[in-house]
């Protein structure tokens, strides 16, 4: 249970070595650094380097490299399976790094190849309806054997187009002709003829072209789409040239998964641009002189030895450290043992410790494993999770930081679940009752401690026990954290007076009747003695409550009332310790879920014989995997709920800021600095 304790280092360095310098200690990754103050452009000796249009360059490469690998896999997707995705980023050594980092400019050339083809499919997609759209309207013309930009003769025009819906030769010539009874000579051929469109040629003198002209825009007339060839053959032509960008578009997928091979290089170097994006920028942070830069930062005080030794390597580099002030922002970086560092993610979920709080993790994992086991309750689900998270955790040494501590902090809240579910005689529910009965007709029972079903109200008191100790282990961190900042007066009135008074009232209450008469015994835990003490000791601590409780203010009638107030915050306790009946609520809907399951797999197997059996097994299967899925997620979330608002609202403000160290923040590939 610790906060690293953290050092401000500073870095002065020669500046021909600052990129060489930034690429170590971004695969040390124990260096955050920190921006330094703005430097005027007055400024005769330090400047800030503008790495903006760098930046903008690598980001266009990762860019352009991210397009390619996308469209790599999607037409040579990647086989890839469970086990990729744990084994986490590939290792690689500073020398593989360098090799490929020699042949960057090859690999561009390949994701520039690679998009120029995307292009081209793009393009070559997009024209196919294109040219379907002019074949579409060329087909009513077929049957024409004359261009369709075909004007006339030297004494005659020509008008091919369209009218909407259907008619005839006589209504076209009776419809012109009445609009101008001089209109002679008129011809008209229907090339097509359909309930939505009249194709066709209409030839007249010229002298009567214009009268002709106005005739047709008065009927709506749609000239024919311009084309110098004889609509069949352009329509062949088209259709060709569809079939010619079908074929170009799977040679072209051809081309691009012909470059599988190329995809690890693709992910080295969207990653490597990444890195050097982050480099550039932190580049912008630093500040120069004519051959000089500084560097400062915060790095855990265990990691300087490995820091000077890294640096050792450049000439003229000084490395300097120095304990962090009380004006210092210091970044908060956990450390816990192998049990509790699971839990670290809840923490920093809720926020990570504040100047002078402890890191809570040590008591949060004690209790969240419980809490987590007691809501999900059954040791056949508690060894499911268990097996199966340690199993992946054994098999897979290199999967992500992250995801390790997750699959850990479910490998040990399956063994709280474990534990549980022997306590309360949960195997998958009554399954081991109910095959006993269903098919040897043997009574079995399971043997428990406590049967939730049979005994809630047990339960719930157990539940309520677990809640008060949860809610003083808080308060007694609180007493700790206090007692390390040398307030031995906060100490007395924000913790032991409650203490007095929460301890006394319990200490009274078993006392009492309706208290012993839910766990059925016959006789007080206590006697009148320790009833008598319980209530004194409670208002001792009432007492010194409304006498701190408002101890800020200096006028003693507001001191009085926000005592009282304070006092009134006992109500705070109640629900805090209500809100730990939801161990009974989730841990019976588990066992009830589960019993219902198996009801219905037994009600099947009853007379059916071999066909029973599957039937069992399916109904089972299904049945149980549904309720653990519910239940696990339930559980997870109602004890988060309870550390965050119950555990944490006695003792843990937090506020800190986690520690971002200077690291390959990447997606595919990590460099491990060779010390």
């Amino acid at each position: 249970m610790a906060v690293l304790p953290m050092k401000r280092v500073m870095i002065l360095g020669m500046k021909k070595d600052r990129k060489a310098i930034l690429e170590s200690l971004q695969r040390l990754q124990s260096v955050e650094i920190e921006k330094n103050p703005a430097v005027s452009a007055d400024d005769p000796v330090f400047s800030c380097a503008d790495t903006s249009e760098p930046r903008a360059l690598f980001d266009k490469n990762a860019t352009l490299a991210s397009n390619a690998l996308e469209t790599l896999n999607k037409y040579s997707p990647e086989k890839t399976s469970l086990a990729d995705s744990l084994n986490g980023r590939k290792v690689l050594s500073k020398n593989e790094y360098e090799a490929n980092v020699s042949r960057r400019d090859a690999i561009l050339e390949t994701a520039k190849r690679i998009n120029q083809l995307e292009k081209e499919i793009v393009d070559a997609t997009a024209e196919i309806p294109r040219t379907e759209t002019q074949i579409e309207a060329l087909t009513p013309w077929t049957k024409m054997d004359l261009p369709l930009d075909f004007k006339g003769t030297k004494k005659s025009r020509a008008f091919i187009g369209s009218f909407p819906g259907p008619m005839d030769e006589a209504t076209i010539v009776s419809t012109i002709e009445g609009a101008d009874p001089d209109i002679a000579g008129l011809d008209v051929s229907v090339i097509s003829s359909s309930d939505d469109i009249t194709c066709v040629m209409i030839v007249c003198l010229k002298k009567d072209a214009d009268a002709v002209e106005e005739a047709l825009r008065r009927m709506n007339f749609a000239r024919a789409p311009v084309s110098s060839a004889v609509p069949a053959d352009e329509i062949k032509r088209l259709q060709a040239h569809a079939n010619e960008e079908r074929a170009n578009i799977e040679k072209y997928k051809s081309q691009i998964a012909g470059y599988a091979d190329s995809r690890k290089d693709l992910k080295f170097i969207i990653d490597y641009f990444t890195m050097r994006y982050e480099k550039y920028e932190i580049l912008s942070k630093l500040t120069l002189s004519k051959r000089t830069f500084i560097l400062k930062g915060w790095i855990p005080a265990g990691d300087t030895a490995s820091l000077e030794k890294v640096m050792s390597r450049f000439e003229d580099c000084i490395v300097e450290f120095r304990d962090c002030s009380e004006s210092d922002d210091s970044p908060v970086l956990l450390q816990n043992n192998g049990f509790s560092a699971p839990v670290e993610g809840v923490v920093e979920n809720y926020s990570l410790p504040g100047r002078g709080e402890i890191d809570p993790t040590v008591p949060v994992s004690c209790f969240y494993y419980i809490l987590f086991g007691m809501m999900l309750s059954d040791a056949g689900y508690g060894l499911i999770m268990a097996l199966g998270c340690g199993i992946l955790l054994s098999k897979y040494k290199q999967m992500e930081a992250g995801l390790k501590k997750s699959l850990t902090m479910f490998f040990y809240c399956g063994l709280g679940t474990m534990l549980s579910g022997v306590l309360f005689g949960s195997y998958f529910g009554d399954l081991p009752t109910v095959v006993a009965k269903t098919f040897f007709g043997i009574d079995f029972t399971i043997p428990c401690w406590i049967n939730p079903l049979e005994s809630p109200l047990q339960m719930l008191l157990l539940s309520f026990c677990i809640g008060i100790v949860h809610l003083f282990a808080g308060l007694a961190l609180l007493l700790y954290t206090d007692i390390k900042n040398g307030k031995f007066a906060d100490a007395l009135y924000d913790v032991v007076f409650w203490y007095m008074l929460v301890g006394g009232l319990i200490t009274y209450g078993i006392t009492q009747p309706i208290v012993y008469g839910i766990v059925g015994l016959t006789a007080p835990v206590g006697n009148e003695t320790s009833a008598q003490i319980g209530a004194i000791v409670a208002c001792i601590g009432a007492i010194g409550i409304i006498l701190t409780g408002g101890r800020e203010s200096r006028n003693p009638v507001k001191r009085l009332l926000k005592g009282l107030y304070a006092l009134y915050g006992v109500t705070n306790y109640l629900s805090d310790l209500l809100s730990y009946s939801r161990l009974l609520a989730l841990g019976l809907a588990t066992s009830v879920i589960s019993q219902v399951f198996n009801q219905l797999a037994s009600m099947t197997a009853v007379g059916t014989g071999f066909i029973g059996v599957i039937l069992f097994i399916v109904i089972a299967v299904v049945g149980h995997s549904l309720n653990f899925a519910i239940n696990a997620l339930g559980a997870y979330v109602h004890s988060n709920r309870l550390t965050f608002v119950e555990f944490f609202g006695k003792f843990f403000n937090g506020g800190g800021r986690k520690f971002l160290p200077f690291s390959m923040n990447t997606k595919y590939i990590k460099v491990k600095e060779e010390i």
